[in-house]
């Protein structure tokens, strides 16, 4: 069994790419002590696949994580950086209607937040696949409230036994005036709203990636897989979040918020990713050119296919 004190002390610093990593830090996957364990060999499983591919298509954009990069690129011919996707597939998926999700979404919210002041407002989302207690949903309820600030929460009907009903009454009483619910939502809308000044994250990459690209600060409750990891950046590497312990507690959550919507360092730090992510991928950027590279290979393979049935 690993212990917390362990995973705190065992320090990583053989990685190609990146920098030295707490045990703690690293996928909840590779974790385990127990050699056969599904999540692990599936892993290993797919890293190994990826030795075999002609090239690798990564949601992310040069400057974000431009060490790990060179170290795959030193290992593999063909690496497209296309990122941060919603950024450059924004006017496709506007073409089509409905963005990226698959989630039928609330756009109440939206209006909502139509009516708040600028940078007054935190959005809390923990994405498609996190579960958590009644108990542990109301830490996070009561500890956004001591905030002050008006909050959207999204609370997904398996978030929790229950769904939404499973707020605290007096919660939902308290808080009336000054806070959203909603079942799910246009996430890269929402972050890219100018009343949204902090997000609160189980920081899945895709959530990264869009707070990054919306220029939005966060506070960072990672539950299993890579979500580790990308907490690490987003608080040491890139400087635009705060970690909240594992163990909730409303206290540090209110702590956390707070010191993230006042921090105009940090603000300017998102602001500035922010703008790398714009430069990455509008026209010229280097993941537009990369979607445009890999564009023209997927034609030549097309083309070769048909002169070959010829």
């Amino acid at each position: 069994m690993l212990t917390n004190g362990h995973l705190e002390r065992t320090v990583i610093d053989w990685i190609p790419g990146m920098p030295p990593i707490k045990l703690g830090d690293m996928s909840s996957f590779v974790r385990t002590t127990d050699p056969d364990d599904f999540g692990l060999r599936f892993n290993e499983e797919e890293a190994n696949n990826c030795t075999k591919a002609n090239a690798l298509i990564l949601n992310t954009f040069d400057e974000l994580e431009a060490d790990v990069l060179a170290a795959l690129r030193a290992e593999y011919a063909r690496i497209y950086t296309i990122g941060p996707l919603g950024t450059l597939l924004n006017h496709a998926a506007d073409a089509i209607g409905g963005g990226l999700s698959l989630w039928k979404q609330d756009t109440e919210c939206l209006a909502w937040l139509d009516t708040q002041q600028p940078r007054s407002a935190v959005y809390v989302n923990f994405g498609s696949l996190t579960v958590m207690t009644p108990e542990r949903l109301a830490e996070f309820a009561w500890g956004i409230a001591a905030t002050g600030c008006p909050f959207l929460f999204v609370v997904r009907e398996n978030l929790v036994p229950g769904g939404p009903a499973a707020l605290p009454p007096e919660f939902v009483v308290e808080t009336d005036g000054r806070r959203c619910l909603a079942t799910w939502c246009s996430q890269e809308q929402v972050l890219r709203h100018p009343a949204v000044g902090c997000f609160l994250t189980h920081s899945g990459w895709n959530s990264k990636c869009e707070s990054v690209a919306s220029g939005v600060p966060m506070v960072c409750w990672p539950v299993f897989a890579d979500q580790y990891i990308n907490r690490k950046y987003a608080c040491e590497s890139w400087d635009v979040g705060l970690r909240l312990d594992e163990e909730v507690r409303r206290e540090q959550v209110t702590a956390q918020v707070k010191q993230v919507m006042e921090s105009e360092e940090m603000r300017q730090d998102a602001a500035r990713w922010k703008a790398k992510a714009e430069q990455a991928a509008r026209l010229g950027g280097s993941s537009y050119k990369n979607l445009q590279s890999m564009v023209e290979v997927i034609r030549s393979f097309a083309s070769d296919s048909k002169k070959a049935e010829a």
